[in-house]
């Protein structure tokens, strides 16, 4: 695997997570994929995470066992209700409940890890700071200073084996331009899963942030979503 194109790519299951993994194979990447199960409420996502990467021909993949809901202090890792119905304004007044406390360094740190033993020195991440919820991991700034961290806190970055680099290719597009250029990489959003708070069996809500955030974008794409919502 000692393959200088080789990136990890995190893999959510989500419309973001799937057309990075295009972007990074167009980009003349071979993926190495990595989900995580981390006691989220919307555990279906990681379904959808196997689909897309099989999808994308992925053949490296990992999913990384680990309990945030150890912690809690998150809608996502307990048994807060996830916010409905809530307006763009309200999305971004305030950080939400559906922040999971340091989940993207967490993430990133167990991705970087990887990243090592495989040779690679590239991640890919579909973090967004235009239609996205608030969070303060999907800003700019934060993955810029991840990737110092990387540089700096690795075995190859010191010893100059590598020159760590964390790619963001959305975090300034919106998610109707998200859409429209996984379309044209020939991303299939039917495999997908976005929402926070699915039904037993697996239908998006159409209520909370997740969900009307996907469902701007599909509008403001121009194009259908694909997958089924519960009402």
């Amino acid at each position: 695997m000692k393959n200088e194109k080789t990136a990890v790519v995190l893999v959510s299951g989500g419309l973001d997570s799937a057309t990075i993994l295009a972007m990074a194979k167009e980009r003349g990447y071979t993926p190495a994929a990595i989900s995580f199960d981390y006691g989220q409420r919307h555990h279906f996502e990681l379904a959808a995470a196997e689909r897309v990467c099989q999808a994308a021909g992925v053949k490296v993949r990992t999913t990384v066992k680990i309990d945030l809901r150890a912690f809690g202090g998150s809608a996502l890792t307990s048994g807060l209700d996830v916010p409905k119905d809530r307006s763009e304004g309200e999305m971004t007044s305030a950080i939400p409940i559906t922040y999971v406390p340091a989940r993207n360094t967490v993430f990133l740190s167990l991705a970087l890890a990887w990243a090592e033993v495989l040779g690679a020195s590239d991640l890919f991440i579909g973090v967004n700071a235009v239609d996205y919820s608030g969070y303060p991991d999907c800003r700019p700034e934060y993955i810029s200073a991840f990737e110092r961290l990387a540089n700096l806190g690795t075995k190859s970055g010191v010893e100059g084996l590598a020159k760590w680099q964390v790619h963001a290719p959305l975090v300034s597009m919106s998610k109707g331009e998200i859409i429209r250029r996984g379309i044209e990489l020939g991303v299939d959003y039917s495999l997908t899963h976005s929402c926070y708070d699915p039904s037993p069996e697996g239908l998006s809500c159409g209520h909370c942030d997740s969900c009307l955030l996907r469902l701007k974008g599909f509008a403001d794409a121009g194009v259908a979503d694909p997958i089924r919502y519960a009402g």
